[in-house]
């Protein structure tokens, strides 16, 4: 009897041990599986809109303005790289992305702008506790690349607002296109950065001519 007895807590030993190891090959597969999807997960290459330093030609400010974040549709509001399909949709890049929210980045870029046009003194944006003489506010109406024209498309409404009253002091709609030259999420990106560039110029000497 214990010579069975010890046969049997022996087999069962093994057969324990047999199963711990395939459940330690198991989890390994598993954590080297994860680790793969991670790396093959890896974000796309990361691109962003600039500042123009030349060709501004505004004049100084008379007074205070602060430059609001635009407002923009939850298609719009995102990292994602727009294009604007021709059935009337919307598909994103997935070789490239931008290195903030759209419409912060545009905000930014924005008052770097100004800032750039000798108006370092009179721009800023909500909050800080500033006096404005007027807040500048605006959306995204279309930014990416048209499918059906080939074209890096850009239109904002910008309006001036008087601070003290909430009154429209005046109001524009801005529309820019380059050619897209390509149809990837680089070429794509450069192209809405030198669009982004000529209508930041338009913004600020327009702005400018107000305030």
């Amino acid at each position: 009897m214990s010579d069975s007895s010890g046969l049997g807590l022996w087999v069962n030993r093994r057969a324990r041990g047999r199963r711990a190891a395939s459940a330690s090959r198991l989890v390994a597969l598993l954590v080297a599986g994860f680790l793969a999807g991670c790396a093959g997960s890896a974000p796309p290459p990361t691109f962003d809109l600039a500042a123009p330093r030349d060709n501004l030609d505004a004049r100084p400010g008379r007074g205070l303005i602060v430059v609001a974040e635009p407002f923009a549709l939850a298609a719009i509001d995102t990292n994602r790289i727009i294009v604007m399909t021709r059935g009337g949709g919307l598909a994103y890049f997935g070789d490239a992305q931008w290195s903030d929210r759209l419409p912060k980045l545009v905000q930014v870029r924005l008052i770097q702008t100004f800032e750039n046009a000798k108006r370092l003194t009179s721009i800023g944006r909500p909050g800080g506790r500033l006096l404005p003489a007027a807040q500048l506010n605006s959306e995204i109406r279309r930014f990416g690349i048209d499918e059906a024209s080939g074209e890096a498309v850009i239109e904002m409404s910008v309006k001036i607002v008087q601070d003290r009253t909430g009154r429209i002091l005046a109001g524009n709609i801005f529309t820019r296109s380059v050619p897209a030259g390509g149809s990837s999420g680089p070429v794509a990106a450069a192209a809405l950065d030198l669009a982004m560039q000529e209508m930041l110029r338009d913004i600020v000497r327009w702005t400018s001519s107000y305030i």
